[in-house]
C-alpha cells in the first residue's frame, strides 16, 4: 500500500478563536465516530489537522465515509516518511509511482513547517523533482498546469506526501452549533434544507404533520425513509416528531377561505414547531423556504407566516432555485425517495389561487373564528409522536421531493 495514512483538513473550524480546541475535539469525536467500523485505524491530533493511520484498514472504504462528515474542508491519502532528505524522495517516488505510468507532467510543491530542517523549500523542490526525474522517464516538469502536483509537507516528526486532495462535506461538526427543529415534509426542498442546517453544525429533530386518514401510510413511511437518511449525516439517532394535523387542516378549511388556506395551516404549523422547540431545547425553527418558488415563499407570504412565532426562522434556501435544489438532493441521496408519488397533507387542500401577498389582519381575524385552535394545537402537541432513526451502517448506497411543504 503506496499510502498509510490520511491528512484529514478542518473547515471554518479554523477560523475560531478561544473556541476553536472546543471544535477540534468535537471533531475528532466525530471522525471516530462515523469510522467506529475500522478498528484497525489509529487517530492523530494536531493543531488544526487531524490525521488517521490507516493500519491494515483499506483506504476506500473508510475515504467514502469521511466525504460525507461535517466538519472536514478536505482530505488527502498520504504517505509519511522520515523527516530526512533521502527517506522524502524515496517515498516522493513511490508516490508517483502509484499512478499508471504513462505521459504526464508533475510539479513538486514543498511546505517546511519544521523550519529546523537542514534544506529550505526552494532547495527541496529541486532535490525532489530531480530524484523522479532521474527514475520516472516518461515524467516531465511543468510548473504552471501540471497533471499531478505533488506535496511535500515536512514536520518535525514526520514528513507526509500526498497529491490528491479530495472534498470534504465542510461545514462544522454535527451539534457543535446548537440545537433546532426543522420542518420535514415529503419533498425535494426540506431534507435539503436540514442537511444544510446540519452542515453548519446544528443537532436538529424534525417535525412532520400527518393527515390521517386523509394521507396515507406510504406518504409517512416516506417520510421516516427520508428521516432515515439525514440520521446517516447525523451520525446518531435522529429525532422525528409525528404531528397529527387533520382536526385543524379540517377545521381551517371550513373557513371558506381557500385563498389563503396555506397561509393558515403553515402559521398553524409554526406555532406547533415552537412549542415541541420549547420542549426539546432548540432555539431555532429551520424551513425549506426559497424565495418566490410558491405562493407561500413570496415575501409577503413569507413575513405573515413567519410572525406566528418568536425563535428565529432558519430558511437555508432562500436563494437557491429548483435546479440546485434538487442537484443537491441528488447528491445528498434524498431525491429518489422525496419523488415518490405519495401525497402529504400539505397538498390535500392547495388552492387554485393562493394568496401571494396575504394581509396580516385578515388572517389574525380569521384565525380568531376559527372554533378552539389554540386547543386543538395544543391537543396536537400532545398527540405528538416521537420516534428516533439511527443511521444504517454502511452508509445506503443511493447516493444521489415535489415542491417542500406546498
Amino acid at each position: 500500500m503506496t499510502f498509510d495514512h490520511i491528512l484529514i483538513r478542518l473547515g471554518e473550524i479554523t477560523v475560531k478563536g478561544r473556541n476553536r480546541n472546543r471544535f477540534e475535539t468535537e471533531m475528532l469525536k466525530q471522525v471516530q465516530h462515523a469510522l467506529r467500523g475500522f478498528p484497525g485505524l489509529t487517530f492523530i491530533r494536531t493543531y488544526g489537522r487531524l490525521y488517521i493511520a490507516l493500519g491494515n484498514e483499506p483506504y476506500e472504504p473508510v475515504a467514502d465515509r469521511l466525504k460525507d462528515v461535517f466538519g472536514i474542508s478536505s482530505f488527502s491519502p498520504v504517505k509519511r516518511v522520515e523527516p530526512e532528505l533521502q527517506a522524502i524522495r524515496e517515498g516522493a517516488l513511490a508516490v508517483m509511482r502509484s499512478f499508471p505510468q504513462r505521459k504526464a507532467t508533475f510539479k513538486v510543491k514543498v511546505s517546511r513547517r519544521w523550519k529546523g530542517f537542514p534544506h529550505d523549500t526552494m532547495a527541496m523542490n529541486h532535490l525532489v523533482g530531480a530524484h523522479i526525474l532521474r527514475n520516472m522517464p516518461n515524467i516531465t516538469v511543468d510548473v504552471r498546469q501540471p497533471d499531478i502536483e505533488l506535496h511535500v509537507e515536512i514536520q518535525e516528526q514526520h514528513a507526509y506526501i500526498y497529491c490528491e486532495v479530495v472534498p470534504g462535506a465542510g461545514g462544522f461538526p454535527y451539534g457543535s452549533n446548537g440545537k433546532a427543529v426543522a420542518l420535514l415534509s415529503g419533498g425535494i426542498d426540506s431534507p435539503v434544507a436540514i442537511w444544510m442546517a446540519m452542515r453548519k453544525g446544528l443537532e436538529v429533530e424534525a417535525i412532520h404533520f400527518h393527515s390521517y386518514p386523509f394521507t396515507s401510510k406510504e406518504a409517512q413511511d416516506k417520510v421516516v425513509t427520508l428521516a432515515k437518511r439525514l440520521s446517516y449525516y447525523a451520525g446518531k439517532p435522529f429525532k422525528l416528531h409525528l404531528v397529527p394535523f387533520t382536526d385543524i387542516q379540517t377545521s381551517l378549511a371550513q373557513s371558506k377561505q381557500d385563498h389563503l388556506i396555506i397561509t393558515l395551516m403553515r402559521r398553524s404549523m409554526l406555532r406547533i414547531a415552537q412549542r415541541i422547540a420549547e420542549k426539546s431545547g432548540a432555539l431555532a425553527i429551520v424551513t425549506g423556504d426559497s424565495l418566490g418558488q410558491v405562493a407561500s415563499q413570496t415575501l409577503g407570504s413569507m413575513n405573515v407566516i413567519g410572525r406566528t412565532t418568536d425563535l428565529p426562522l432558519l430558511r437555508p434556501l432562500v436563494a437557491m432555485d429548483k435546479l440546485e435544489i434538487i442537484a443537491m438532493a441528488k447528491r445528498i441521496g434524498t431525491y429518489e425517495t422525496s419523488i415518490l408519488p405519495y401525497e402529504d397533507c400539505c397538498t390535500l387542500f392547495v388552492p387554485k389561487s393562493p394568496s401571494t401577498n396575504p394581509n396580516l389582519r385578515v388572517v389574525e381575524r380569521i384565525e380568531n373564528g376559527v372554533p378552539n385552535l389554540a386547543g386543538m394545537i395544543a391537543q396536537a402537541v400532545e398527540g405528538t409522536e416521537t420516534i428516533e432513526l439511527r443511521p444504517d451502517d454502511p452508509a445506503p448506497s443511493d447516493r444521489a421531493g415535489e415542491d417542500d411543504w406546498f
